[in-house]
């Protein structure tokens, strides 16, 4: 799987998502037909398709540790499920009617149905990593841990969510609210990732910390370019709306540094694609972005996070799962789409 940067997606991770997506399959099946278009919205973005870097790195921090990364397969499906989760609930959100080239949960089943498929998700999260993981024979203080992990990184996501709305009615976020908003939303389901797989491993406290560290610094940095994505990418790959950042008024890491450095000529011209939503307007958005900085501004910011993460690494021994973290991390920031 290139991804048109001169690396490529490690070569088990379709092998990964495909034991993750068995999973997710089995997790989702019912036999009470009267709920069946519930099962089906809650199954649509999973079957859509996704990269399954979450459940990825959970089963690598596995591996890394000495664990066997099939024994971390029901919290990797659970990771995969509740990012599943937000995703519903932010498309009815932002009004967004398109995600991973299909038609959003919302879109297709309506507002009443999206919001319970993605209730029902949510649910599933913690049932896949208990119930499956002690099938597995992982022990229950271990789930216990695993449970609280996911219960924290949903509660930071939360967060996340809410400032990442509030901003959307400020003229002015600063690099620092940004941050903080960002680790939330985004970065803390990755650092969550990788401390999950390295609990399941057997991981010390301390190396759980580590990788923890990894995954949160590799997710701002994936955040980052994916902000970048948003407002550059190609559309069909990308699978959404370019631009939708610069029509829904959000302050993303390019936006925002772009508002700091613009006049006050450019700086009305980038916040009235908002509200003037024309694709005109928007083109002339982007364009001042990009013209003040804010696309080079962001790869570059994002790239040395994914080198402090890459230096959280450094203790484990060297393992090709460890390769595979370091090749994950370099992806996430050098990927164009």
């Amino acid at each position: 799987m290139d991804t048109s940067s001169g690396l490529e997606w490690p070569s088990d991770l379709a092998q990964t998502a495909g034991k993750v997506k068995a999973f997710i399959e089995e997790a989702l099946q019912t036999e009470f037909k009267p709920a069946e278009t519930l099962y089906e919205a809650s199954r649509h973005l999973l079957r859509a398709g996704g990269k399954m870097l979450r459940p990825y790195l959970a089963f690598k921090a596995c591996e890394a540790v000495g664990g066997l990364g099939d024994q971390a397969i029901p919290a990797a499906a659970a990771l995969e499920i509740l990012h599943t989760f937000t995703l519903i609930h932010d498309d009815i959100i932002d009004r967004d009617l398109v995600r991973r080239g299909v038609p959003s949960v919302h879109a297709r089943w309506g507002e009443p149905t999206a919001i319970l498929a993605g209730d029902f998700l949510f649910a599933k999260v913690f049932q896949a990593a208990s119930k499956g993981l002690r099938e597995r024979g992982i022990p229950e203080a271990t789930i216990v841990s695993v449970v609280e992990t996911l219960s924290e990184a949903t509660l930071r996501i939360c967060e996340g969510q809410m400032l990442d709305m509030e901003f959307e009615g400020r003229t002015i976020v600063s690099e620092e609210e940004y941050l903080a908003m960002v680790e939330r939303k985004t970065a803390y389901l990755f650092k969550a990732s990788a401390e999950v797989g390295a609990l399941i491993g057997g991981a010390s406290g301390e190396t759980v910390h580590l990788l923890g560290e990894y995954g949160r610094l590799a997710g701002i940095g994936f955040q980052m370019v994916d902000d970048v994505l948003g407002l550059t990418a190609d559309e069909a790959r990308l699978g959404k709306p370019v631009g939708s950042d610069l029509r829904e008024g959000k302050k993303t890491m390019p936006i925002i540094y772009a508002l700091s450095r613009a006049n006050p000529v450019e700086r009305e011209a980038i916040l009235k694609a908002s509200s003037l939503k024309s694709g005109e307007a928007v083109r002339e958005a982007l364009n001042l972005v990009v013209k003040l900085g804010g696309i080079a501004y962001t790869k570059s910011k994002a790239k040395a996070y994914v080198e402090e993460a890459l230096a959280r690494l450094q203790p484990l021994p060297e393992t090709q799962a460890k390769k595979d973290l370091q090749t994950l991390a370099r992806i996430l920031v050098e990927r164009e789409f």
